[in-house]
């Protein structure tokens, strides 16, 4: 009798379904708990318990650190700026590619392809042993130029100005010295901070941290905003999958594509919302300099590794079904 309730009871254990532990996150927000991105994320983490998993923010208002953290184990997952996070899946941030998301249609759509259930394998990444899986896409709004003199209105009259760009972003130091600025490497906890100080001349950022780091004050009587988009920022949630549980990427993913409309129509509110008097369009002459320097980087950036090929190609058949006019789309690369 007690040999068979012993082997009743080793035989549950080993049935019995497997305890998940709690998965930390780190959550990278300029606004810490405030921000949009991390109330974003707290709804993610509210849905995630219906696959399985008990989640704990942790909130970053430095994203190299956010990065560290996930780096050294102290986090399962991390949302963070695709742009950071393109090292550990290369075709979902290809997205951010310079230049290569002009509309927000596209932008749409963009997400959608990467996030679709046939891509599941390329969004799945093993770096050093570990295998990572980007589990969602969040749009975070077009770039913009911002510039604290309005008379750099011209290709040529933004050489030899001063432009805070990402230091981790390969494509923006490119694009930076492609035009003649001077490049000046900064994060994003000081980019602005350069500009509203007068340290930089210009600097690229979305309409979403527009109000949260006061551009107004770098723009001032005289400064302006190009109309003219370089590049779609979007957002990244990358987990340690074995720290999960079974299929919960394809659950999150399905999660952050419903979720994608709500998420547009808060960047069009928040763009709506700068004052006209800052906006500014630049010549049709301009825009087509603009978009051949930005596919030149794009070309250089996908022989260097740096851009996802099967990304870029998709990315140019979007534009040029919007554009088919386009010069780009008469020629063979990306």
């Amino acid at each position: 009798m007690k040999r068979n309730l012993f082997l009743a009871c080793t035989f549950g254990i080993f049935m019995s379904p497997t305890v998940q532990a709690k998965q930390n996150v780190c959550v990278f927000d300029l606004l810490g708990k405030a921000g949009e991105s991390y109330k974003v994320m707290e709804e993610w983490a509210l849905a995630a318990k219906a696959w399985g998993a008990d989640i704990n923010l942790i909130p970053y208002k430095t994203e190299e650190q956010a990065d560290n953290d996930f780096k050294t184990d102290k986090c399962d997952a991390v949302a963070m700026t695709s742009m950071r996070s393109r090292e550990y899946n290369k075709f979902g941030g290809s997205i951010d590619a310079v230049g290569s998301v002009p509309t927000y249609a596209i932008a749409q759509k963009a997400i959608a392809y990467a996030l679709d259930k046939r891509n599941d394998k390329r969004l799945i990444s093993v770096k050093n042993g570990v295998k990572y899986e980007l589990a969602g896409i969040s749009p975070l709004g077009m770039a913009y130029i911002f510039v604290r003199d309005r008379k750099i209105d011209s290709f040529d009259k933004a050489k030899g100005i001063k432009f805070a760009y990402l230091h981790y972003d390969i494509a923006q130091k490119a694009a930076v010295d492609r035009v003649g600025a001077i490049g000046v490497p900064s994060d994003l906890s000081n980019f602005v901070k350069r500009f509203n100080s007068g340290e930089v001349d210009s600097v690229p950022a979305p309409a979403y941290a527009f109000k949260p780091l006061e551009i107004q004050k770098g723009l001032g009587a005289k400064g302006a905003m190009f109309t003219y988009p370089v590049m779609h920022v979007t957002a990244d949630v990358i987990i340690k999958a074995d720290q999960f549980p079974n299929n919960f990427g394809s659950q999150s993913r399905a999660w952050s594509l419903k979720r994608m409309p709500q998420t547009f129509k808060l960047i069009e509110r928040l763009e709506a919302e700068i004052p006209a008097k800052y906006k500014l369009n630049i010549s049709k002459e301009d825009e087509i300099k603009y978009q051949k320097l930005l596919r030149e980087v794009r070309i250089e950036l996908i022989e260097r590794g740096v851009y996802d090929a099967t990304m870029m190609s998709v990315l140019k058949k979007a534009r040029c079904t919007v554009d088919r006019t386009n010069f780009e789309c008469s020629l063979p690369d990306e």
